[in-house]
């Protein structure tokens, strides 16, 4: 019964033709059948069924490869047979660790790019950490992964966690690059999805594909019970730095440790892994994996080794990569002298005696007070008084809730006030930093105009009041109009900011200028149309410094990035001191950027807040700038760094080799990580176009035109091709009912630079390759045009070519042979070129004729190319007798199932003591942990009951997790006895 009902039979239930995927034991005796539909009715679908129902009902058959039906091609140039070998060629699923599709997406990759995939392909579970620097585009190298993850049919179901501003960024990068099809569920795409299912619907299984914000998800616990309830083949978390536990678990780490769960592959992405804490890091690779990291206080190489989970590169490490698309950026520092209004607000701010619980503090906890109020000074005057302002309310209350402060608080309070009438002096011209601006933009030199709508100025601030000061003063100093000049912050709803981040890349917007505070430094694309960044204030972070200048010097950016620093200065000694140390924390993001890689190795605390915290201390302290310089030098001397160097596994990394091959990408030495498969098309467009041609041959089905010169498809979608674009986002859906498709990469790159101008601001081309759902509609139309469990027949004619490889008197079967492991993912899937003899008719009388026979198995990968079928073969059309080749059948199957029985002890032989490894190693991890366990329940204090809780709590959840990830290591490398043949054509000689 398991024989019959194998992974990877087909299947006829119910009339329409399936492919089983899993076949596992039912309480009724019989099977649950988890399948996956191939006929024109079902095709998409994913259904499972109780053998012993559709048995009792007699609605299930299963195909035997013996019974084949042969069909005699009778189409022009055995165009009909061309397809159908295409096609079914272009089912096979990859089952090596090389690059097979993503290389060929809308991009020109670099070799770096390839890498993370390569890595990835070599474990038994795609978990990954792409922890790249900022702007070596993260995002593309995730897309080639997920690419071929579909294209292994490990891709259906996938689930994107973003920022909410980066959303749509993310969603067209995907589709544009791609073609994955990620529906936006920003708060509008939610409620959309809730008005069209019924209220005890599961909204995550409404798309297959989406993307969303993780605040989105947090904020209502409505979804958790949902995702608890969902499962995906992909889930992929962009910025997961913002997941991981920093002292306590966060909401968003509560929710991505158990998305984590709910997904075989795993990918996430971030160019700051860690906040230089080991626990913080190792939170990120126990959601990648359970076992990996049993106690992040006491952890040893051996525990993790070969597991591949991270992969990290700076720009100094893939430069001789990527010179065309890196642009050097240039730095402009413009140092300026404080006015005197400044001046006289720098020494008021240093005459008030600060006060810590009541009493004046002249020491750390009343300079700590001081450096803040000193941080919104060196912003603007406007942000300063608002910060004072909080420090009054604070200090005497407000009118609803008053408080009476000490004598020393009311002095600070007097002494605030001084502090604010001097900040009011310091009107738009005395603001130095201000009117070096104003001059910066008027400045030939600087050479931006406002009226070029390809060169548009992002200006960066820490605070939102800043930044609401200067859209004012810019707006009447510079005339720009409203929608000239906006601000991007983190107090805006997803729908706004994704339109301003939208409205900054597109040429036809009036946006000239865009104001940003730090949530526009995480993640966000502003180089499209800008290159010249300028940092009104100077960040108190080195992280913020790599961060905001991302946004605009990233890979992609087709001009030289101009990156200005506004610095001012002042006389006095204390401010100038303070001032200073900002300057070495810019000169050392200088230093990172062009020798180190990552600036988190000055500081060594891998985060933002805490490199603040590390500047506002020194400052507080009166620490000198040269003192501060010497004492953050970089080194990689934090426990966050130690232990993702255990993680980071050079050999699986595919680094390139100085042979030029990929080491540990699966490959030989010398190869290329990535294949090119025979095709009897010289491209997709060329198939494309004769595939809808054929569709037309004797009813006329699709209404399309092809332009080869511009490898271009336009076509009217039929009803159920439509049907299909209402399952997916809305943007991508063809225009007044026109798809125009284009194989060029350089007229589709110019398409998507173009649709930036376009409100839509979608490409109206889609990218034409195996990806995109109309091709896909295309192959099942294809596969549709041979009748269900028939094969086609070629009768060739005389060629030499042919005569060569197929004599006169014999035939040629196609053969393909498929065995899955248990988690119905292809392993083993190959094409036999099998020659045989057809037997004599006889002369009707039993004994008489000669049987047919086998006489030799090849591999159709490599004789199919002999035979110039790529190119349109004549086609006699004469008749053939098909019983010679049709008493064949059995012996082809025959000699099939030995060569895959052949190929099945080899992979058997091959992973088996690598299935032992592993078994092992996951019982010496779970020993490990075990023992961790009891040594920390034997040093705690607690009362016995409450040890004995926690002992079974924890000895549980170990169980689980390493029972779960053994059950997987097996079926991932445990494969099905039973191959599924199918006999795919047959070729054979033309009748004389």
């Amino acid at each position: 019964m398991q024989a019959l009902y194998a992974p990877g039979a087909r299947v006829v239930i119910r009339d329409c033709e399936w492919i089983v995927r899993r076949a596992d034991p039912s309480d009724d005796g019989g099977y649950v059948l988890t399948v996956d539909g191939l006929s024109e009715l079902v095709s998409g679908k994913s259904a499972r069924f109780l053998t012993r129902l559709e048995e009792d009902a007699d609605a299930i058959r299963v195909l035997d490869p013996a019974e084949t039906r042969f069909e005699l091609d009778l189409t022009p140039g055995f165009e009909k047979s061309r397809l159908f070998i295409e096609t079914q060629r272009r089912q096979i699923t990859p089952a090596d660790g090389c690059i097979h599709l993503g290389h060929k997406a809308a991009m020109d990759p670099v070799p770096y790019q390839l890498d993370p995939a390569l890595q990835a392909l070599k474990q038994n579970r795609q978990r990954i950490l792409i922890a790249d620097a900022v702007g070596l585009g993260k995002t593309l190298e995730a897309g080639i992964l997920i690419t071929e993850l579909m294209r292994r049919g490990r891709g259906k179901r996938i689930l994107v966690l973003t920022l909410k501003s980066m959303m749509t960024q993310f969603q067209k990068e995907l589709w544009n690059r791609f073609t994955i099809p990620l529906t936006r569920l920003d708060s509008a795409g939610l409620q959309r999805v809730r008005n069209h299912i019924p209220g005890n619907h599961n909204p995550f299984y409404y798309y297959d594909k989406s993307i969303i914000s993780i605040d989105t998800l947090k904020q209502d616990n409505e979804y958790r019970r949902h995702l608890e309830q969902a499962y995906w083949d992909i889930i992929v978390i962009d910025e997961a730095h913002n997941v991981a536990e920093r002292g306590t678990s966060s909401q968003r780490a509560r929710l991505a440790q158990l998305l984590a769960g709910r997904s075989d592959t795993l990918i996430m992405l971030s160019a700051t892994p860690h906040d230089g804490k080991a626990r913080s890091f190792a939170s990120l690779m126990n959601m990648l994996d359970p076992t990996a990291i049993s106690d992040p206080d006491d952890y040893a190489r051996e525990d993790f080794r070969d597991k591949g989970l991270v992969i990290r590169r700076f720009k100094k490490d893939i430069r001789d990569q990527v010179q065309q698309a890196f642009k050097e950026r240039v730095v402009k520092d413009i140092y300026l002298d404080a006015s005197p209004q400044e001046e006289a607000a720098y020494q008021a701010l240093l005459d008030v005696p600060f006060t810590y619980r009541g009493e004046h503090s002249p020491e750390r906890n009343g300079q700590l007070v001081r450096i803040g109020l000193q941080k919104a000074i060196f912003s603007s005057p406007a942000a300063a008084e608002v910060s004072v302002a909080q420090r009054i309310k604070k200090l005497a209350g407000s009118e609803a809730s008053p408080r009476q402060p000490s004598d020393d608080e009311q002095a600070e309070i007097q002494a605030l006030e001084s502090l604010r009438l001097a900040l009011r002096n310091v009107d738009a011209p005395s603001f130095g930093k201000y009117q070096q601006l104003l001059a910066l933009l008027r400045s030939n030199e600087f050479g931006w105009k406002k009226s070029d709508t390809q060169d548009r100025l992002v200006i960066f601030s820490e605070r939102i009041e800043t930044l609401n000061w200067l859209q004012g003063r810019l707006q009447e100093d510079l005339k720009l109009k409203d929608e000239a000049i906006q601000i991007l912050h983190g107090g805006m709803s997803d729908i706004e900011q994704q339109a301003i981040v939208e409205a900054f890349g597109k040429p036809e917007t009036a946006l000239r200028v865009l104001l940003c505070s730090d949530v526009a430094s995480e993640g966000i694309n502003l180089h499209y149309l800008s290159h010249r960044l300028v940092h009104f204030d100077l960040p108190w972070s080195l992280m913020v410094f790599q961060q905001r200048n991302g946004r605009v010097d990233r890979y992609g950016q087709s001009e030289t990035p101009v990156i200005t620093y506004l610095i001012n200065r002042s006389d006095n000694p204390k401010v100038r001191g303070d001032q200073r140390i900002l300057e070495i924390l810019k000169e050392k993001d200088e230093q990172a950027y062009k020798n180190i890689g990552d600036p988190a190795t000055f500081m060594k605390v891998h985060d933002p807040e805490a490199e603040e915290a590390l500047t506002m201390e020194a400052m507080a302290e009166g620490t000198d700038a040269a003192a501060f310089d010497a004492q953050y030098q970089p080194d990689d001397s934090n426990e966050g760094d130690d232990l993702l160097a255990l993680f980071l596994n050079p050999e699986a990394a595919g680094a390139p080799q100085p042979d030029g091959s990929h080491e540990g990408s699966g490959v030989g030495q010398g190869d290329s990580p990535t294949v090119e498969r025979y095709s009897l098309f010289p491209g997709d467009f060329e198939f494309a176009r004769q595939a809808l041609e054929a569709l037309n041959r004797e009813r006329r089905q699709v209404e399309f035109s092809a332009n080869p010169e511009r490898a271009t498809i336009t076509l009217t979608p039929p009803g159920d091709l439509d049907y299909r674009f209402r399952f997916l986002p809305p943007e991508i859906r063809p225009e007044h009912g026109s798809l125009v498709m284009t194989a060029d990469k350089q007229r589709f790159a110019e398409e998507i630079r173009r649709s930036r101008q376009d409100e839509n601001a979608w490409p109206k081309l889609h990218y034409l390759w195996p990806q995109h759902p109309a091709i896909q509609w295309l192959e099942e139309k294809l596969l549709a045009q041979v009748a269900r469990h028939s094969a086609p027949v070629l009768a060739l004619p005389d060629s030499p070519a042919i005569n060569d490889y197929l004599p006169a008197g014999e035939a040629v079967f196609l053969v393909s042979g498929l065995i899955p492991n248990r988690k119905a993912h292809p392993v083993i899937w190959e094409w036999f070129a099998i020659r045989c003899r057809p037997g004599q008719a006889g002369t009707g009388e039993p004994g008489t004729g000669e049987p047919g026979k086998v006489l030799e198995v090849l591999d159709a990968e490599t004789w199919l190319p002999h035979l110039g079928l790529d190119g349109k073969l004549p086609n006699r059309a004469r008749p053939l007798a098909l019983a010679p080749l049709e008493a064949l059948r059995r012996p082809v199957i025959a000699a099939a199932e030995a060569q895959m029985a052949d190929r099945q002890a080899e992979f058997s032989a091959a992973t088996r003591p690598e299935l032992e490894r592993q078994l092992a190693e996951l019982k010496a991890l779970q020993e490990r942990q075990v023992s961790q366990l009891e040594m920390a329940l034997e040093s705690s204090r607690q009362a016995e009951h409450f040890k004995a809780s926690r002992r079974e709590q924890r000895l549980g959840r170990i169980e689980a997790v390493f029972d779960d990830y053994r059950t997987w290591v097996e079926d991932t490398l445990t494969i099905e006895p039973v191959p599924f043949i199918q006999i795919i054509a047959v070729l054979t000689r033309d009748a004389d």
